[in-house]
């Protein structure tokens, strides 16, 4: 820091025209003092400029101009030029922003190797050269760099001798000065701090019995395990605000006080995450629009959030002291949970193993809390399989770096060939095979994806469904790249393991809308739809054995193609319907 103070002293004055005070038996250099050679100079008018130089720099106001007088007038003591000049600040020496460019690493690296003693330097294009010490009672100062186009005589050295020492004195005086303002300001500076202390001395003891009914407070509020619910509670007792509890996804654990939003707004995980990195990076608490809001993060993990709403902007420092109290009681209670919980993980095989076989929900809910997922909303079960890759614990790795890379929320586990991600959110059509392409270094691998599930209990079904996917990706033409269950249409029923639950999931999606029209009408209009396939589409045939007139078999399948909204015309709706028509009629059992 020094140096860089130093050396921005130097640019202040740099661009500085040296001169010495009117009246001076000095000359005005109108050039960099290297670009001239001046005749010799008389010893008495040189005496006279050296006088005046050496008043100019103990009038200087820093180092940095001391220094530059030095350079620039370096004439008034000889043939000489200045190559460089150099302070020595907090223990380095810094070169000055009037030091020459062309030989300045070479000029630098001699200086260095003297160490503090005077020695020859040599530069190009000049005979004579020597690197000078600014030397005062506190040592070395600083260096001049001084060559010469001759060898100076007796007398022209001993002029530059005297420039030299009474460039080391000004410099001495210039540093003790700065020196003694340093001081003057250190001392103002603890004077004002011990000041502010005894001020905070005063506050904190005036404080002080508030502090401690706080801290009783919520060290009884622990011990009696309560849970977030008798923090809120009591936060609520100490402030008067209403005082709310949410997990780290944003859904409410715990209010205390009026004004409940009722319902409780469902929370936007993007905005959530956004909230959660602004507060974790303030050292207290955050206000974000009408509430007051601290993080419960044990060991740096966040568990929740811990908020007072203040819409009248009341909060003072008691507040924030009792929200810092109750975050610190409710972190200490989570984290006793959280060891339950992770106790009991322990004893259990992993979340997505249960899930997969099936597990109850309410400990489904519990344990995923432990883990850092919410199952809330609906799931999607992942199959991930790669040609050239065993799904073992380096090949789960690499599938959840990829899915974190590409945004999804999973909980993971494997199988003998194939890895399993659950995950809240529907997956890109490309966005994970793409990654995993990046990752494992080839594209032959097959991604399948079951349909949304709402329910804990349909997991092990839509796991069977990713499966289904991934096989029949497998099969195709194209068997690498990622496959969504519920676009199979007709392929979801065929194939080994096909049951009657998927049947009939088969047939409710293509021709649910007319068999509840046909409840609520008391209407045939899937038994037409059935009639007219089984005649090939021919109108009369399918008339007579309806024993309708045919435009009124015009009329029933437009009603088909408006109530079911599927076109009789394309060849996939067609062919979907015609087999979903013939299980609901054989398969079934028809109407009923």
């Amino acid at each position: 820091m020094v140096g860089s103070r130093a050396y921005s002293l130097y640019h202040r004055y740099s661009d500085r025209k040296g001169s010495l005070p009117r009246g001076s038996a000095g000359r005005r250099p109108t050039a960099a003092p290297r670009a001239r050679v001046p005749a010799r100079t008389p010893a008495a008018p040189a005496l006279h400029e050296l006088v005046a130089l050496s008043r100019a720099q103990f009038d200087a106001p820093d180092e940095g101009e001391i220094l530059r007088l030095a350079m620039d007038h370096i004439v008034a003591a000889g043939p000489y030029s200045a190559e460089a000049g150099y302070l020595k600040v907090g223990g380095d020496l810094v070169p000055s922003p009037r030091n020459g460019q062309t030989h300045a690493l070479a000029v630098c690296r001699r200086v260095q190797e003297l160490a503090g003693q005077d020695g020859n330097v040599t530069v190009a294009g000049r005979p004579w050269g020597r690197a000078l010490g600014l030397r005062g009672p506190g040592g070395l100062h600083g260096y001049l760099v001084i060559t010469s186009r001759s060898r100076p005589t007796r007398a022209e050295r001993s002029l530059l001798a005297m420039l030299v020492r009474h460039t080391a004195a000004a410099l001495s005086v210039a540093f003790a000065h700065r020196r003694q303002r340093e001081d003057v300001l250190e001392l103002r500076r603890l004077r004002e701090e011990r000041t502010a202390l005894q001020r905070q001395l005063i506050s904190v003891v005036a404080e002080l019995g508030y502090e401690r009914a706080v801290h009783a407070l919520m060290a009884d509020v622990a011990a009696s395990g309560g849970g977030e619910e008798a923090v809120t509670r009591a936060l609520h007792g100490l402030t008067g605000l209403p005082a709310l509890f949410e997990d780290r996804f944003g859904r409410l654990r715990s209010w205390t006080g009026p004004d409940r939003p009722v319902p409780y707004p469902e929370p936007d995980p993007v905005r959530q995450d956004e909230m959660l990195h602004a507060v974790a990076k303030e050292a207290g608490p955050v206000r974000i629009r009408d509430r007051l809001i601290t993080l419960i993060r044990p060991h740096g993990e966040i568990m929740g959030v811990l908020a007072l709403v203040d819409a009248r902007d009341e909060a003072d420092e008691h507040t924030v002291l009792a929200l810092g109290h109750a975050a610190a009681s409710l972190a200490l209670e989570l984290t006793h949970l959280r060891n339950l919980a992770e106790v009991e993980l322990r004893l259990h095989r992993k979340l997505a193993d249960d899930l997969l076989a099936g597990t109850d929900e309410p400990s489904a809910y519990a344990r995923s809390e432990a883990v850092g997922h919410d199952l809330h909303g609906s799931h999607y079960v992942v199959v991930v399989q790669w040609s050239n890759r065993t799904a073992d614990d380096s090949f789960a790795q690499t599938v959840s770096r990829a899915a974190v890379a590409v945004g999804m929320r999973s909980l993971l586990t494997r199988r003998s060939d194939h890895v399993v991600l659950i995950t809240g959110d529907r997956p890109h059509a490309r966005a994970l095979y793409e990654a995993l392409a990046r990752e494992t270094g080839t594209r032959s691998g097959t991604i399948g994806v079951s349909a949304a599930s709402d329910s804990l209990n349909d997991i092990p079904h839509h796991y069977q469904e990713a499966q289904r996917a991934l096989e029949v990706r497998r099969q195709s033409r194209e068997r690498y790249g990622t496959t969504f269950f519920d676009e199979l249409g007709l392929y979801r029923i065929l194939g080994p393991g096909s049951d009657y639950r998927e049947l009939e999931t088969f047939v409710h999606e293509w021709l649910g809308q007319l068999i509840d029209y046909d409840s609520r009408h008391h209407a045939a209009m899937v038994e037409t739809l059935s009639r007219y396939f089984d005649c090939g589409g021919n109108y009369d045939e399918t008339a007579d054995s309806l024993a309708i007139h045919r435009s009124t078999l015009r009329y029933r399948l437009q009603r088909i193609r408006d109530i079911s909204g599927h076109d009789l015309a394309n060849v996939e709706d067609r062919l979907n319907l015609q087999v979903a028509t013939r299980v609901w009629k054989i398969v079934l059992g028809g109407p009923g």
